[in-house]
């Protein structure tokens, strides 16, 4: 990002920061006053300033993503505990779940094989950086010889990037909120590996998102259905009434890269936005 597009006729902020760095240190030049504001590091972390905080992580990764060409992604939510096959001892639930470490990898691959189609700047993969299925998703996009999008968060025990994020693509999130947009804002379509409490804090948001029309519809796959039946019971919330039948068909299971890529093609109604949430209904037609 550097300011050669710039149509300003005033000078740049940059030759100013340069300039400022350069004047006599005198009492009131070492005073924290009279910093620069914009290059006064304890100013912009107080929380004060959270706003601004806010706006320039929006900032920063919107215009990189602008400015490499990317116009859509396929998001890859997922474990970061998962590894590939023969990592986790025999008998370690882990070990269950390292096939989709490769079906990861694989589908991956096949959406970058389409995203190479357009030039790279449809169809990108996506992923939250770390490690497990992220890991899995960035390699496969690496191998196929195309580039990916990482959007990493500070963790207190979070380990570097996976080595297999585009480098210039790879991004660090303090706000958790933001992180989040970022998934969604240019998603094409959402695919949901096995997972935790992340994996299931995005997913129901983007679910959520979709269900309320607050975002267009696209294909929405949960890879393993035996595993997330598991974990959670749809049907149970139909019968409860907290969710309307209509809503089972927002999202569907797939359990193969090849079966993945089907539905994404063949998905009925992406790209429109529902006007209504079906089943919703006011106090009063309850009680009549």
């Amino acid at each position: 990002m550097t300011d050669d597009t710039r149509h300003s006729r005033f000078r740049d902020a940059e030759s100013d920061r340069a300039t400022a760095r350069e004047v006599p240190q005198t009492a009131q030049t070492v005073s924290p006053s009279y910093r620069l504001a914009y290059a006064d590091e304890e100013f912009l972390l107080r929380d004060e300033m959270r706003s601004v905080r806010l706006q320039l992580e929006l900032m920063k990764v919107e215009l990189a993503l602008d400015e490499a060409g990317i116009n859509s992604t396929v998001v890859l939510f997922g474990g970061a505990r998962i590894r590939a096959p023969g990592v986790a001892p025999e008998g370690h639930p882990m070990a269950k779940l390292s096939r989709y470490y490769s079906e990861a990898e694989r589908f991956a691959a096949l959406v970058t094989e389409k995203s190479k189609a357009s030039g790279g700047r449809d169809w990108v993969v996506c992923t939250g950086g770390g490690p497990g299925v992220m890991e899995a998703g960035n390699k496969g996009a690496a191998e196929a010889g195309g580039h990916s999008v990482g959007l990493s968060i500070v963790l207190p025990h979070e380990q570097v990037p996976n080595e297999y994020v585009t480098p210039e693509l790879c991004f660090n999130f303090h706000y958790f909120a933001v992180r989040k947009m970022h998934f969604l804002m240019r998603a094409r379509a959402i695919c949901v590996f096995p997972g935790g409490f992340g994996t299931l804090d995005e997913t129901f948001e983007a679910l959520t998102l979709i269900q309320t029309g607050r975002m267009e519809c696209q294909p929405f796959l949960f890879f393993g259905r035996a595993f997330w039946e598991g974990v959670i019971n749809f049907e149970a919330l139909v019968e409860a009434g907290t969710v309307s039948p209509e809503d089972m068909d927002l999202f569907k299971f797939v359990e193969t890269a090849e079966e993945a890529m089907e539905a994404i093609d063949s998905w009925e109604g992406a790209g429109t936005k529902r006007d209504e949430i079906p089943g919703r209904m006011d106090l009063k037609d309850v009680a009549e």
